[in-house]
C-alpha cells in the first residue's frame, strides 16, 4: 500500500511534464500570432471616442486584479441600472457573437439556434470563460456591449476548436433575462 502512493506522483508528474511541453511548443508555434493579438488588444485598449473619452472600459474584478476585459456599451447604462444583474452562480440568457481579433467569427448563439427559431443561449455565469463571468457580472438585463477579453481570460495557450492558442476574443453580447433570479441564492 505504500507504493500507491508514489505511484499517483510518478503519475502527476508524467501528466505535468507533458503538458508543460504542449504549452512550450504552443508558446513557439503561436508567436507571431501571440504577439499580433496582445498588440491588437493594447491598441485597442488605447481606443478614443471622438470627445477624447476611452472606447473601452477595463473591468476588473475584485476577486482576480491580474484578469480584465475592456468593455464598450452600446445602449445609455442609466436606463438598465434597474433591472436584474446576475451573480456568479445565476443562469442568464443571452444572445452573441463570437469574433476572433481579426473579425474572423468563431461562434454565434444565432448559428447555434438557427434550427430552433431562437438566439437565446443559456447558461450559468460561473460555467464560461473567465472573461465571460467578469463582464456578466457587471452587466443588466437589456445592457448590449462590445467586449475584448486577452487570451489569458479565454481559452489561453491551448485554445479551443477553431479558436487557436493565444486568441484575443471580440464579442458582441446583450443579457436578455436572468431566469429563475428570484429563486437564486
Amino acid at each position: 500500500m505504500k507504493k500507491l502512493p508514489l505511484i499517483f506522483l510518478f503519475i502527476g508528474l508524467v501528466v505535468g511534464f507533458i503538458s508543460c511541453s504542449e504549452e512550450d511548443e504552443n508558446w513557439n508555434e503561436y508567436k507571431e500570432w501571440r504577439n499580433t493579438n496582445n498588440a491588437w488588444l493594447t491598441e485597442q485598449g488605447k481606443r478614443l471616442n471622438p470627445d477624447g473619452t476611452r472606447y473601452y472600459d477595463t473591468i476588473r474584478p475584485d476577486y482576480d486584479k491580474g484578469q480584465y476585459v475592456l468593455a464598450h456599451w452600446f445602449n445609455d447604462r442609466k436606463l438598465t441600472q434597474g433591472n436584474l444583474k446576475p451573480y456568479y452562480t445565476s443562469t442568464v440568457d443571452v444572445k452573441y457573437i463570437g469574433r476572433l481579433y481579426n473579425d474572423e467569427p468563431f461562434d454565434s448563439s444565432y448559428t447555434l439556434m438557427a434550427d430552433y427559431g431562437d438566439s437565446i443561449f443559456r447558461t450559468k455565469v460561473g460555467r464560461v470563460i473567465a472573461g465571460w463571468t467578469i463582464l456578466l457580472q457587471e452587466m443588466h438585463v437589456g445592457d448590449s456591449v462590445e467586449v475584448l477579453i486577452p487570451y489569458q481570460s479565454a481559452y489561453g495557450a491551448s485554445g479551443s476548436g477553431s479558436i487557436p492558442p493565444y486568441s484575443s476574443l471580440k464579442f458582441g453580447v446583450k443579457l436578455v433575462n436572468v431566469p429563475f433570479w428570484e429563486i437564486e441564492e
